[in-house]
């Protein structure tokens, strides 16, 4: 700013005669921009600027000779997840920046990228309005649903309940991967929270419309064992729909354990012996499979009494005490279709 033998116009700030030195001030000799600066960048003014600096959690940005401003990463972009400003920005770049806040006092201004465009959170609920289709790509997991990004910068997420029509999901990574493309529809669109809820079950025919009729009572199925829990084993049968073999259901000796008596992956051949289509619980007995005629004429006699009649014990030995035996196993078991314990 200075050279050696430049004439210059000064304040004398300060003498100290005890040490002879004499405190000089140049920028007291013109007005301190600072004074007028409220007025000069308003709130909401949009100013270029060029960024002369960088830090991790944001950009310096000068708007005029001597005044700069910081434009924090959160106020970069209104759908980016900006980790560091180096990630978007150099220094020497010409950018468009809306004043945020002034503090005249401290000499900080609040600048933001992002105010001087379009949010597009603001039209998010014309673009993707409740029960319209979308596509998107899976983007990430956590433990109770999946991101799908649906544009650039926009996710929505799906519960694990609305996953699956015929069983309960865990984990969104038992029917979904990373990169996978997907059809869904949304339920809903919160632009305030900036948040859209999706559906992938809500995108297919809902199965149990059907199932009721396909998997009548008394009849004898075929599956494999898919999942094993302390009350009982699961059996995923046609159509991805799940059954329940309850642990007293397994064998006509006493099973312990039933992990003892079933495999992960075993294909079995059961009888149907109850189905919920309001709970959307089926479940099956493998140890009835060997019944005779008269027994399963006996269930189909009962069942429509079996919902009113008091709950039998599990080793009932009719089909019908054995629907009864099934809905006195779940009075205590917590279950929706797909839901297993880990024990």
């Amino acid at each position: 700013m200075l050279k050696v033998n430049q004439e210059l116009d000064v304040m004398v700030l300060d003498v100290d005669q005890d040490r002879e030195r004499i405190s000089l001030g140049l920028k007291q000799c013109t007005e301190n921009p600072w004074n007028s600066i409220a007025e000069q960048f308003p709130v909401g003014a949009r100013v270029s600027g060029k960024v002369v600096n960088l830090a991790a959690y944001g950009a310096f940005v000068e708007i005029a000779p001597g005044i700069e401003g910081l434009v924090h990463i959160s106020e970069f972009s209104w759908t980016k997840r900006v980790a560091r400003a180096s990630d978007m920005l150099n220094v020497g770049d010409e950018v468009q920046v809306a004043v945020l806040s002034v503090d005249a006092e401290n000499q900080k201004i609040a600048l933001g990228i992002r105010q001087t465009q379009d949010n597009p959170w603001d039209s998010v609920q014309d673009r993707y309005p409740v029960g319209s289709r979308v596509k998107g790509k899976v983007r990430n997991f956590t433990a109770y649903g999946a991101f799908v990004e649906i544009e650039d910068g926009i996710d929505g997420m799906i519960h694990v309940s609305d996953m699956s029509w015929t069983r309960k999901i865990n984990h969104p990574s038992e029917c979904l991967q990373k990169g996978q493309e997907v059809e869904a529809v949304v339920l809903d669109v919160n632009p305030k929270e900036q948040r859209i809820s999706l559906g992938l079950k809500q995108a297919q025919t809902d199965p149990w419309t059907e199932i009721a009729a396909k998997y009548a009572v008394g009849a004898i199925v075929k599956g494999k064992v898919s999942k094993i829990a302390s009350f009982g084993a699961f059996v995923e049968l046609e159509d991805g729909v799940d059954g329940l073999v309850h642990i007293s259901q397994i064998s006509d000796q006493r099973v312990e354990k039933v992990k003892d008596a079933l495999d992960v992956g075993q294909e079995v051949e059961a009888r149907v012996v109850k189905v919920d289509r309001n709970e959307r619980r089926i479940g099956l007995s493998i140890r009835a499979v060997n019944m005779t005629e008269e027994e399963v004429r006996a269930l189909e006699s009962d069942s429509a009494d079996t919902a009113a009649a008091p709950a039998t014990t599990a080793g009932a030995e009719s089909l019908g005490g054995l629907g009864a035996a099934f809905d006195e196993a779940f009075q205590n078991v917590e279950w929706q279709p797909g839901e297993a314990e880990t024990k």
